[in-house]
Parts: C-alpha cells; sequence; structure tokens
C-alpha cells in the first residue's frame, strides 16, 4: 500500500495535530523576528554606483585613492542659482549671505567661495557634505540644505537648485523612500484582487498571502543579517527586486499546491490523504523550478559589478524561503482548514471541483491544439518572431544618472540649470591620478583634449584646495604645490559637457587613450568614468553570464525531464518569448519617450524570464509526464494542459502583476525592469505554455520523451483523430 493511500487512522490523531501547528507556529515566530527588520533593511543599503564596480576598474583605483588626496567621508553638492537676466548686487549679497548660512549647517564641512558665471546671470558654490554619519545621513543634510536655498530664494526671481553628487544621492534615496511601504502594498494588493478572481473564497487568498508574507519576512531577516554582517552588499534596487521575487514566488507555489489539494480533497474524504497526495504532487515540481531559479539567479556570482553578483544570492535566498514556505507554511494551513479554506465551493469526493470533460477554457484550448497542432505553433512562433522584431530598436548602452529618477529631480534640474551657465562638469570634475614624475606630461595630454574646459591639481597648500595647471607665478599661491600621496597625483579636468552626457562619456574614453599613451599607470575616475566602466562591466556580464544561464537551465532540465529533446524544445520556446518581450518592451519605452535602458535591463531580464518562464513549463511539462506515463503521448499532452491551464495562467497574472507593482517607484531601471519582465510573464504563460510548447510536443510526438522509454511508444498511438 502506498503512503497517499493509507487510511487516516493509521496516523495518530496526535500526530496530524501537532505537525500542522509545529510549523504554523514556527512559520509566525519566523515572520515575528523579520517583520520588524523592514523598517531596518534601508540601513544596511548602498545606492553609490561607484562602491558596486570591480576592483579591475580605472574608476575603482581612482575613487580608493581619493580620502589620501581629499580627505574622508565628505561628498559635494553644488548650489546653483540663476537669474531672469544679469544677477544685480542684491542678488549677489543674498547668495554671498546664503553661502555663508549653508558653511555653518551641520553637517556641512566647509562650502566654496560665490563663483559667478561668465554670462554673469549665474552662481555657484560647493559644499562639501559629511558622509560619515556623525552629523546625519547625507539626504537629511541635503533636505536641510535644499531649505536653506529655498527660504532664501523665496521673494526673489532667482531660480535655485541643490545638485551635484550629493544633490543626486538625495534623490535616488528619496525614490526609493516608498519600498517598504507602497511597493509592498500596491504588490499584496493586486495579488490578493487575483486571488478572490481565482479561488472565489475570502479565506484562501488571505491564506496564500500569509504564507508570501511569511517568507518574505524569513528572506528580509536573512539578507538583513547578512548585509549587517558585510556578507552581502545591498542597493535600493536589489531590495525592490527582493520583495517583488518572493512575493510573486511564494504565490506562485502556493497556487500549485492548493491546486494540488483541492483536486485531491475531490477524491479523497481524509484532509490528512490530501495533504499527503498534495505533497506528493507538487514537491517535484515546485522543488525543480525553484532550484531553476536558484540556478540561474546564482549564475549572477560571476558578474563583474558587485551589484549584480550580490542579486543572485539575495534573489536566491527570497525564493529557497518561497519554496520553503509553499512546502511547509501553507500545506499546514490548508490542512488545519481543510475543505473550509475554500468556501463556499468547497471540493468533496461526491462534488469534485473540476468541469466535465470537453467543458470550459482549456478544453477548449486542447482541442484547438489537437485538431491544428502544426498550424497553431507556427503561427505562434511566427506572432512571437514579429514580436521579438523590436529587440532591434533597443537601446541599452546606459541612460544618463540624471534620467535614473522618474519624475521630479531637483538635481536634475539643478544639472540642466548648471549647465546653462557654466561649464557642464563644473562641480563633478573627471579625476586623473598620475604619477608625480609624469605631471607636466599627463596635464597637457588633459589639456589638449577637445571638450576639457580646465585642469587643476589638488594642492592641500591652496585655500580653494587646487591650483590651475599649467601653474601660474603670478597668482598669490604661485608656489603652492600639488599633493603627493604614495608617488601620485590628482588631476581634477573640468568637461564641458554635463558628467552623465554621452558627449562627457566621448570625452573621457579620449581622456583614457592620451593619458595611457603617456604613462600606463595613470588612471581616471570620476562620476563619467564610473558610468563607463559600470557600462562595460553590464556589457561584459550580458556576453559571459547569458550563456551559463542556458547551459545550467538545460542540463537540469535534461535531468528533470529525463529527455534532451524536450529540454531543449523548452529553452528554445522561453528564449523566444524573451526576445518577444524585449522587442515589445522596447517600442513601448519608446512610446512613452524612454528609448534608451540601463545596460542591466536586459540581462535581469533573461535571468528572470529563461528561470521564470521555465518555472510554467516545468510545471506544465512534470504533470505532463505523469499523464504521458498513464494515458499516451497524445492524450498525456492534452490531459496536461487542460489541468495545469487554470492554475498556470492564474500563476502567470500573479508574477505579472507583482512585477508590475515595481513600475510605483519611480526608478528608471525598475520601470524598464517591471515592463520586459511582466510582458514576459504574460506571453509565456498565454502563448508558450498554453499553445506553442503542447503543440510542438503533439508534432513531435513521443520522440519529445527522447531518449527516456516514454520516446518509444509507437508513433500510431501519438496522432490524433483529425490528423494535422
Amino acid at each position: 500500500m502506498s503512503l497517499h493511500d493509507r487510511p487516516a487512522h493509521r496516523v495518530p490523531t496526535w500526530l496530524r495535530i501537532l505537525l500542522p501547528a509545529i510549523l504554523i507556529l514556527g512559520w509566525i515566530a519566523a515572520a515575528g523576528l523579520g517583520g520588524p527588520t523592514f523598517g531596518k533593511l534601508s540601513s544596511v543599503v548602498s545606492n553609490d554606483q561607484a562602491s558596486f564596480l570591480p576592483s579591475s576598474a580605472e574608476s575603482t583605483a581612482v575613487q580608493d585613492a581619493l580620502p589620501g588626496f581629499l580627505g574622508d567621508d565628505e561628498v559635494p553638492a553644488i548650489v546653483v542659482a540663476a537669474g531672469e537676466g544679469e544677477l544685480d548686487a542684491d542678488a549677489l549679497e543674498r547668495l554671498e549671505t546664503l553661502q555663508q548660512q549653508v558653511a555653518e549647517l551641520d553637517g556641512v564641512v566647509e562650502a566654496s567661495p560665490l563663483i559667478p558665471s561668465d554670462d554673469g546671470r549665474a552662481a555657484q558654490f560647493v559644499a562639501l557634505l559629511d558622509s560619515s554619519g556623525d552629523s546625519g545621513e547625507v539626504p537629511d543634510i541635503v533636505e536641510a540644505l535644499r531649505t536653506s536655498v529655498a527660504d532664501a530664494t523665496a521673494d526673489s526671481d532667482l531660480q535655485a537648485a541643490v545638485t551635484g553628487p550629493a544633490g543626486f544621492s538625495a534623490d535616488i534615496v528619496e525614490a526609493f523612500g516608498g519600498i517598504d511601504g507602497l511597493l509592498l502594498l500596491v504588490a499584496f494588493g493586486a495579488v490578493f484582487l487575483i486571488l478572490m478572481v481565482v479561488y472565489r473564497s475570502p479565506l484562501l487568498p488571505v491564506l496564500v498571502l500569509l504564507t508570501s508574507v511569511s517568507a518574505l519576512c524569513l528572506a528580509i531577516l536573512i539578507v538583513f543579517e547578512l548585509a549587517k554582517a558585510d556578507v552581502l552588499t545591498l542597493s535600493g534596487q536589489t531590495q525592490g527586486i527582493l520583495f517583488i521575487l518572493v512575493v510573486g514566488a511564494a504565490t506562485d507555489y502556493g497556487l500549485l499546491y492548493t491546486a494540488r489539494f483541492r483536486e485531491a480533497l475531490g477524491e479523497v474524504d481524509s484532509r490528512w490523504q490530501a495533504t499527503v497526495r498534495a505533497l506528493k504532487g507538487s514537491c517535484e515540481p515546485i522543488i525543480a523550478s525553484g532550484g531553476t531559479v536558484i540556478a540561474g539567479l546564482l549564475c549572477l556570482l560571476l558578474s563583474d559589478l558587485v551589484s549584480n553578483q550580490q542579486l543572485g544570492p539575495v534573489a536566491a535566498i527570497g525564493i529557497a524561503t518561497s519554496i520553503l514556505a509553499g512546502l511547509t507554511m501553507l500545506p499546514a494551513l490548508l490542512l488545519a482548514f481543510g475543505r473550509v479554506a475554500f468556501w463556499p465551493f468547497a471540493p468533496t469526493p461526491e462534488r469534485p471541483r473540476t468541469k466535465p470533460e470537453g467543458k470550459g477554457l482549456w478544453s477548449g484550448v486542447s482541442r484547438l491544439v489537437d485538431r491544428r497542432t502544426r498550424t497553431v505553433w507556427i503561427a505562434t512562433a511566427l506572432v512571437l518572431g514579429i514580436g521579438a522584431v523590436g529587440a532591434t530598436q533597443l537601446q541599452a548602452e546606459g541612460v544618463p544618472s540624471s534620467e535614473f529618477v522618474v519624475g521630479e529631480s531637483q538635481a536634475r534640474d539643478g544639472q540642466a540649470l548648471l549647465s546653462a551657465h557654466f561649464p557642464g562638469g563644473s562641480g563633478a570634475p573627471t579625476q586623473v591620478l598620475a604619477p608625480a614624475a609624469e605631471l607636466e606630461d599627463v596635464a597637457d595630454a588633459v589639456a589638449g583634449v577637445e571638450g576639457v574646459e580646465s585642469v587643476e591639481a589638488v594642492s592641500e597648500d591652496s585655500p580653494s584646495g587646487t591650483i590651475p595647471l599649467p601653474a601660474d607665478p603670478a597668482s598669490p599661491f604661485g608656489d603652492a604645490e600639488p599633493t603627493v600621496v604614495d608617488g601620485q597625483v590628482l588631476l581634477q579636468a573640468t568637461l564641458v559637457d554635463a558628467p552623465d552626457s554621452d558627449a562627457a562619456q566621448a570625452v573621457v574614453r579620449e581622456l583614457r587613450e592620451v593619458v595611457h599613451a603617456v604613462s600606463l599607470e595613470v588612471r581616471v575616475g570620476g562620476t563619467t568614468a564610473t558610468a563607463i566602466d559600470t557600462n562595460d562591466a553590464s556589457d561584459h556580464d550580458r556576453a559571459l553570464i547569458i550563456p551559463i544561464v542556458l547551459l545550467v537551465i538545460s542540463l537540469i532540465l535534461m535531468l528533470l525531464l529525463r529527455s534532451i529533446v524536450a529540454a531543449l524544445v523548452l529553452l528554445a520556446t522561453t528564449v523566444l518569448s524573451y526576445f518577444t518581450a524585449l522587442g515589445v518592451g522596447a517600442v513601448i519605452l519608446g512610446w512613452m519617450g524612454i528609448p534608451a535602458m540601463d545596460p542591466a535591463v536586459p540581462l535581469f531580464a533573461f535571468v528572470f524570464l529563461v528561470a521564470l518562464g521555465v518555472d510554467y513549463n516545468i510545471f506544465l511539462m512534470t504533470r505532463v509526464r505523469e499523464e504521458v506515463a498513464e494515458h499516451g503521448h497524445r492524450e498525456g499532452v492534452l490531459r496536461g494542459l487542460r489541468v495545469t491551464g487554470g492554475v498556470i495562467t492564474s500563476a502567470g497574472v500573479v508574477l505579472a502583476a507583482t512585477f508590475a507593482a515595481l513600475g510605483v517607484i519611480p526608478v528608471l531601471f525598475l520601470l524598464q525592469l517591471a515592463i520586459i519582465v511582466a510582458l514576459g510573464v504574460l506571453i509565456d504563460t498565454m502563448l508558450v505554455r498554453s499553445l506553442l510548447v503542447p503543440a510542438l510536443a503533439l508534432d513531435i510526438g513521443a520522440k519529445t520523451w527522447w531518449p527516456s522509454r516514454l520516446a518509444r511508444e509507437p508513433r500510431s498511438d501519438v496522432l490524433g483523430p483529425s490528423g494535422r
């Protein structure tokens, strides 16, 4: 007698009560410990792009050397103001007063003298902010600074803003501010509504969402402790993806288990027997699909970018807790509540919650696939191929940092104001680290590059902290010498163009070429160089990681399905849906006026869509394989499609809705990722898994399962009565 057929009375009553009680209480305790860490997670989050670069990057070497020249824990904020015409004496006096007030603000280390523009219509000064945390966090200091600026210019015609690295950092932190509240509220709200429609039960959606929340709490607790111990590096975008991935994955696994449990309740009276049957039927696909996602995510550890590397284990932890909750907490809850969880449509052996044979949407879909097999897969592939053409319009070379925040950004407005009256690179110079012996040659090479406005050397002898190059003997500080640290000097090149512009990147690339011709020991860093190194690392990551992900997932599918053909079919169809999502997403973003894309988006979208797309195909094909073993290939494929159609489609809609929720965070990267992944999940669920894969499986026949024994089914048993 098999375990799932064992009578309920053979299992002690105390065990049937104690086991679910322990699991439920254990998860409640985990949620109680993890819940409070939601508010603390931001304390271990870093959004500094430079901190995520590989150690081999030039900009990283420059960043590491900066404290020796400029001191530790100082971030520049640029205060810029402009009038409708030339600034008069009253306006300049007002700004001088503002500069003095800013210099005295808590958290401001020092403020430079006021610098009027050449056209006389604007003025700026740089405030160095303490980033050590002793005077508060940088965003809070920027907020106080912006308040002072607004108060000082309130009753004038001056347009003023706080920009520069500190300003952009503050705007980014503010953009991520809703990640703990708004994002989760929208995600859980969307999921709850979908579950209400799917289950038509007031209690079951609550149990599924409670499972998702518990999985998220445990994941947050683990990630927080690892980040606090400096084992992981966490960014705001990684935090947002973790939240969404856990909510979506845990709900999907919950849907799959719930479908099996409801099916079992329609076959047996005992809740215990139904639980055993449901676990037997759902354990393999849930663990296999979750394991596939984890394997794909861990491939990100091969990335050159620390932000990409860390997303892998962080998201893998989230998927692991989702699997654990889906196979322990939800079964315990459903065992405890039994048929009451499905009220008012509770299934019983006398009234199973299944549609009569030949009735319902998925029976109609299976008949279409059976009768028009080749037509269905060719037409579906053509539609997907047409959508994929849009991928040729993809512009994933990077976006300006000023566009990182969607919507209002004072730092972006300030940068535009600054570029209109000053050299675009004012306040955010390109930094050149050079051997002291090569100072003159390097300085001449830098100054000779078109697009460089001026060159200065960092000098502790100068009140301004820098001296112009070439040195001016007539200057009161003409005898000041550049600061030398470990035999190196630091040059600062102010560019004509804004530091996040394509023109500035072209200038920096040329700068690297000319200074390397002088000495290979020279390193070029700064805001623009950091963006270049980030984009280059992203290009490297795509070329390396995507083939590895494909290889790893192919091997997992072959082992799971015991078939090379089925694995390759699933992988090929999923990759096709990825390119379709990328193409359609690129077109939609173009319509929205966002043609440029963060270079990391295609890679992240690939990992999520291929791993999660294969997820749904695993749900389908493991059930199909089970049915094929009992009913033959053709009938097994059609039965598997009918049985899994509703639950997999529901799971896809849930996951698409949760990823779409990322769009409420006004960060361009998350908006682009939300659109492409949500599209991809829907395409994969509605077209690939429902039409393309079943039709291909029927057209290929039993050879779909080669080299397993299922491939030896006679071809005559595969063809349907209606042929092709």
